[in-house]
């Protein structure tokens, strides 16, 4: 039974990749910016492109967790790593860019993975949110820049909750 003393903690984190700034977008939509000043957590999931919008997402997030992708530079390269990890609230997550092929997806990083609760990532600029055999759950927030052949670009928020993860498709306008 609860004593009335228990901290109950929530995390706001918002979920960003493929950017690709100045090549598919000047900037980064308004939307996100003030995203980014809601988030307890900004993740990026790799293709920056530019380290300006690296160095724009330090100055605004409390928080900033990123990898390169396959589209960054040197310059890139060297300040992010290939993957990430962090634990939040007790959640363990892995952020990477690239997983390959969406088919088997989930089978392949309960294999590259063991013990990630959630697991970020990009390349597609696709949305994607599914759990895999293990229980880890697979998120991609799409582009904010790019739709490719999604109706519209998009992003997304999570909130972890006492280590329940609530992940919502923001789309951008």
């Amino acid at each position: 039974m609860p004593t009335g003393d228990e901290k109950i903690v929530t995390t706001r984190l918002l979920l960003i990749a493929d950017t690709h700034v100045p090549a598919r977008a000047k900037r980064l939509p308004d939307a996100v910016l003030s995203a980014v000043e809601e988030a307890d957590i900004v993740v990026h999931a790799g293709d920056w492109i530019d380290v300006a919008t690296l160095d724009l997402l330090e100055s605004r997030a409390r928080r900033l967790v990123g990898v390169h992708g396959n589209n960054d530079g040197p310059a890139l390269r060297e300040r992010l790593p290939e993957i990430a990890r962090l634990t939040v609230e007790g959640v363990e997550i892995s952020v990477v860019h690239e997983t390959g092929q969406k088919q088997r997806r989930e089978e392949r990083m309960d294999a590259a993975f063991p013990g990630t609760d959630l697991l970020v990532f990009g390349h597609s600029h696709i949305p994607w949110d599914t759990v895999a055999p293990s229980g880890m759950r697979l998120l991609n927030p799409g582009s904010p820049t790019d739709r490719r052949r999604q109706p519209v670009c998009t992003m997304m928020t999570v909130v972890i909750d006492g280590g329940r993860i609530d992940a919502t498709l923001v789309p951008i306008a």
